[in-house]
């Protein structure tokens, strides 16, 4: 699988990840198992550690350091992670599913990545976990890129009215069922395109267009 080779991990067992990535509507179709036991115990392993984190990296008390970890784990962020490291291009979906955008459906997103750390703790233990963590999300989180995710777009626009440039969002592409459509959009700086994102709705889906664009400017 070109992701984990991406990620540096070494398998042990592949078949883990196979099933990490593997939704419902999937395993229904194919007769296999679907991630969501390991999305249970990946839930477990994230909690805990987040919170060795936030011990070690933080002076908050119980109060805030709950309310930080409550942040960082909820379904929005667990979808920017999945995002940020293309998780979801390995999602193995059902046809129906496929068909109306399951790749870009935040609930879906967000379960493979505490699936995706299930299997990674059972193939390797606790420390490969706490290694892709360091590695992978808590730079996003120092950098601010987690706490701005509910609004890239005015982050986007401050920096460019910094420089005067121009910005503009543009629809570039509409897929599936009327009920259930999937927007692609891209975002212009003078004309140039920074960044393209896709979800169910224009609005989210300049998001992730200013989100792709703020991580080129960030990285």
């Amino acid at each position: 699988m070109k992701i984990l080779n991406e990620l540096g991990i070494k398998v042990n067992n592949q078949d883990l990840f196979d099933t990490a990535f593997t939704h419902t509507s999937y395993a229904n179709e194919c007769g296999v198992e679907s991630y969501e036991r390991l999305e249970y115990l990946g839930d477990a392993v994230l909690e805990m550690v987040m919170s060795e984190y936030l011990y070690n990296n933080t002076t908050s008390n119980e109060g805030d350091m709950t309310k930080t970890r409550a942040h960082y784990v909820c379904e929005n962020a667990l979808y920017e992670y999945s995002l940020d490291l293309k998780l979801n291009d390995y999602l193995r979906l059902g046809r129906g599913e496929t068909e109306n955008g399951g790749k870009f459906r935040k609930a879906i997103v967000a379960d493979i990545f505490e699936s995706f750390l299930g299997a990674l703790f059972l193939d390797q233990g606790i420390e490969a976990v706490n290694k892709f963590m360091k590695t992978y999300i808590f730079p996003m989180m120092e950098k601010g890129l987690v706490n701005s995710f509910h609004d890239y777009k005015s982050v986007l626009q401050e920096l460019v009215q910094t420089d005067k440039r121009s910005l503009e969002y543009k629809m570039i592409r509409e897929e599936g069922p009327s009920h259930n459509k999937l927007f692609t959009a891209e975002v212009r700086i003078d004309d140039i395109v920074y960044g393209t994102g896709s979800a169910h709705s224009k609005k989210e889906a300049e998001q992730e267009a200013a989100k792709d664009a703020l991580k080129k400017s960030v990285r």
